[in-house]
């Protein structure tokens, strides 16, 4: 997604109508036969979290993962993060094989492709919303004014740009997300990971959230998300249910509408 000139929400002008540019027309992730064991310090299995995972989520696509505590879902978001290997098996994201860089490069390509969007925040308390916002660009060596120009104008896509020399402290739990939500589309990824982002924040705020990850899923931008509750996966085009690590249901559905 470029960043756009104006801020804006979907539905106004000045707002992005295209999707990311991409590097293959394949799948923007594909797990093949995935696993992911935990030893213990002599060797022994302790667990096995995941045994054999092969999903394929295509450009575009809403998808929610959902499971009981110990079922593999976070070993599989961790995974797909590019923040954990598997133990066996393939892992494409845009098309490159991830299970074979190194850490430099995975750092990198990681940083590049996916936005991360945490259930705490993650904000830093020190600086400013704008600043919270640029820290993805400074990692990726961008130019100071090039930082600030396309901080403030994701910054005004949700609604934030009146705050931008506010700290954390000073903003509601839903101006924080939304702050959070800024910063993982600020580097124009691939996909945006989210983990129980409305975790935090009361019924209302949590609605106002989801109606922006509504408004970014029907520009093309591609949304994997993590959610422990039905009203929040029912907005979602595809529900992955994982049990015991592996994938219990894999359901397409019509979304349904945020009230």
């Amino acid at each position: 997604m470029s960043v756009p000139a104006a801020p804006a929400l979907p539905g106004t002008p000045g707002f992005a109508t295209r999707p990311p540019a991409r590097s293959t027309d394949g799948p923007i992730v594909e797990l093949r036969e995935v696993k992911r064991v935990y030893y213990k310090p002599d060797g022994s299995v302790l667990v096995e979290a995941l045994r054999g995972v092969s999903l394929s989520i295509p450009a575009g696509q809403y998808v929610a993962i959902m499971g009981a505590s110990g079922s593999g879902k976070s070993t599989m978001m961790n995974i797909l993060g590019c923040l954990d290997r598997p133990t066996s098996g393939v892992y494409l994201l845009d098309g490159q094989d991830c299970v074979t860089m190194n850490d430099e490069e995975i750092s990198a390509y990681r940083g590049r492709k996916i936005g991360f969007i945490f259930q705490a925040f993650n904000l830093i308390p020190e600086l400013t919303v704008r600043e919270n916002v640029e820290v993805p660009l400074f990692y990726q060596g961008v130019s100071p004014a090039e930082r600030r120009r396309k901080a403030e104008a994701v910054l005004g896509m949700v609604g934030l740009d009146q705050r931008l020399g506010h700290r954390p402290s000073e903003l509601s739990g839903g101006q924080q997300q939304r702050c959070a939500i800024a910063r993982a589309l600020v580097t124009s990824p691939v996909v945006l990971m989210a983990d129980e982002p409305t975790g935090n924040l009361d019924s209302a705020t949590g609605k106002a959230v989801l109606k922006i990850f509504n408004d970014l899923h029907k520009i093309g931008i591609t949304i994997i998300m993590v959610t422990h509750a039905p009203e929040v996966a029912a907005l979602c085009q595809r529900v992955v249910r994982l049990r015991d690590g592996v994938v219990e249901s894999d359901t397409m559905q019509v979304p349904s509408t945020l009230e």
